[in-house]
């Protein structure tokens, strides 16, 4: 397979796994993807920022999140995030610390 094929590829795999985690499951929760998977849909949007800015376009951590998220993150917050309990909180904390970093 050549690089542009692979990247093409690469590009729709990516573009599949946003549509299901925004549009298929916005239910799934951003506090259990960290804890189960080590990442989230914030990790993502951060990851499209990196990637940005690494190839000199300017981004910030709130446009990464708009493009990936397709609005504002607290608009996003709004509409689908719950409460999380006390023990997904510290659940979190270990999951972020360990595939993130310190906050």
């Amino acid at each position: 397979m050549d690089d542009q094929t692979r990247t093409e590829l690469e590009a729709a795999a990516f573009r599949r796994l946003r549509q299901h985690l925004m549009e298929d499951r916005p239910d799934v929760q951003n506090i259990d993807l960290m804890n189960l998977a080590g990442f989230c849909r914030n990790c993502l949007s951060r990851w499209y920022q990196e990637a940005a800015n690494e190839r000199g376009i300017e981004m910030t951590k709130e446009e990464g999140r708009a493009a990936f998220y397709g609005m504002p993150y607290d608009q996003w917050k709004a509409q689908n995030q719950t409460e999380a309990s006390p023990e997904k909180q510290a659940e979190f904390e270990k999951a972020f610390r360990e595939n993130v970093g310190e906050r």
